[in-house]
């Protein structure tokens, strides 16, 4: 049995437009989430699970696309939960989600908050403060773009740099389906870049949405935006 099934989560904040889409794969030996939510999520990771009979003790994998808190917030408290846990990423990521290094995000954030009129310091503040509040986590196995594993018929891990450095998505070949985190995000039906403004390297970027335009699986899972179908 091979299964790919989306989870759906919109955060208390916000409405549908503002949803999130973690994936879960599933065959006889494995049940692998492909990121994981924002602080404070695992009862609300627990919640989608539950809604298709898996709790987060039947985890065997956690696939991180990049280091970005609202695909890693609740990555040290989902550990916790289960210690059994893999938690898989690539080589670039791994020292960020570890805490070995800053989040990229934060090293923007904090940089551009000097620069911040005095109405928006509050609100900026809050941003990186919300940022320290993520745990780190040990990344368990690294992986890089052409590998193979052997989820669900194989799953070939694509190198998609640019959002940053080390972004990587997840092609599920038996299932043909393509899981790109956010090197790409889909708006009104069209596979775009995601924040090009905050992205790492815009030129990667750039490449890598082309790549994921012209890859040709039947469908395309983005964390922001949902299902791209191409029929």
């Amino acid at each position: 049995m091979h299964q790919l099934i989306i989870l759906p989560i919109i955060p208390s904040w916000t409405d549908e437009s503002g949803a999130i889409y973690p994936v879960l794969l599933q065959d006889e030996q494995s049940l692998v989430l492909v990121d994981c939510g924002y602080v404070g999520f695992l009862p609300v990771l627990e919640a989608a699970l539950a809604a298709h009979g898996f709790s987060c003790a039947d985890l065997t994998y956690v696939f991180i696309t990049h280091h970005d808190h609202d695909h890693v917030g609740t990555l040290a408290a989902l550990k916790k939960s289960n210690p059994r846990i893999q938690i898989v990423a690539s080589a670039a990521e791994a020292d960020y989600i570890s805490g070995k290094k800053p989040a990229l995000r934060l090293t923007q954030a904090r940089k551009l908050q000097e620069t911040l009129p005095p109405e928006q310091a509050a609100a900026g503040q809050a941003f990186i403060d919300l940022l320290c509040s993520v745990e780190p986590a040990v990344v368990d196995l690294i992986v890089q773009g052409g590998d193979l594993l052997p989820w669900c018929g194989g799953c070939e891990v694509l190198a998609t740099p640019g959002h940053t450095l080390g972004h990587i998505s997840l092609y599920a070949r038996v299932i043909d389906t393509l899981i790109t985190g956010d090197a790409a995000v889909l708006e009104n039906g069209v596979l775009m870049l995601a924040n090009p403004d905050y992205a790492e390297d815009l030129s990667l970027a750039q490449q890598s949405l082309e790549k994921i335009r012209a890859f040709g699986a039947k469908s395309v899972v983005c964390y922001h935006g949902g299902v791209f179908s191409k029929g």
